[in-house]
């Protein structure tokens, strides 16, 4: 099966960013001798789209299809239904609320109508949230998506990690771990099936490449923190990191190797 060459998985990156244009094909040949699988996470429709192309041309990538709280666009939800039917898509997201950034008009509307087409069609909800864990909570408790929710980029406290856990989420935790102990508890309050790890790549690369582009192969550098903090070897926290992926996206076994 796939899942048993897979040593690492990033659950969320960007791999169709401009970012990776100079040197993308070097970028996933890391991916592959690392036995490194990702989710390309949709931000927009043109990058939902853009993701999902690049996902169909590699068995160790699946897409996520959404629109980020920060893009301005009208949120299409047949055009982006459409895009979701395809077998490539395991999630709808990045969506959420970001007020941190941007006007909170017109953030929940979005939100829930990604919700909605989550639920429709049973596929997991990647979620952003910037400063506005009060109104995300409140939302998640009246709506309780009967989808697996994941929160993306988790940085917040123990505490808060704690009321997510409660309504079922898992965690998805970044570079930002290495280079800070804030986020120790958080993780040390999170189920060992609970958790995933992700770069966020092209942003926020891990201890020893802060500073530098990120890119889904140095996912390595988070699951070892995560291992440490959990008092793990590595290699196990990796794969129960692949374990939780397929889990909670339902990701397909069967196929036999990374094939070129």
């Amino acid at each position: 099966m796939l899942q048993d060459y897979m040593k690492y998985f990033d659950a969320h990156c960007q791999l169709q960013f401009p970012q990776f244009d100079p040197d993308r094909a070097e970028v996933l040949a890391r991916m592959r001798a690392l036995g490194v699988g990702s989710i390309v996470i949709g931000t927009d429709f043109t990058m939902s789209k853009a993701g999902l192309e690049l996902a169909n041309r590699h068995d160790f990538l699946w897409a996520s299809v959404g629109l980020h709280p920060n893009e301005t666009e009208v949120f299409d939800a047949a055009q982006y239904e459409e895009l979701a039917r395809d077998q490539k898509v395991v999630a709808i997201g990045e969506c959420g609320l970001d007020y941190f950034r941007s006007d909170k008009t017109g953030q929940k509307e979005k939100f829930e109508q990604q919700i909605s087409l989550a639920v429709k069609l049973g596929k997991p909800l990647i979620i952003h949230c910037r400063d506005a864990h009060e109104d995300m909570l409140a939302i998640l408790a009246e709506r309780r998506p009967n989808v697996p929710v994941i929160m993306h980029f988790f940085t917040a406290t123990g505490e808060l990690a704690q009321k997510y856990l409660d309504l079922g989420c898992y965690l998805s935790f970044p570079g930002p771990i290495t280079y800070t102990t804030m986020y120790d508890e958080s993780i040390r309050v999170t189920p060992l099936d609970k958790i995933l790890s992700e770069t966020d790549s092209p942003f926020a690369a891990p201890v020893p490449n802060r500073g530098k582009r990120n890119e889904p192969a140095f996912v390595t550098d988070v699951v070892a923190k995560i291992a440490a903090v959990k008092g793990l070897p590595s290699d196990e926290m990796a794969s129960l990191t692949v374990k939780n992926a397929y889990t909670v996206f339902g990701l397909p076994a069967g196929m036999e190797s990374l094939q070129n």
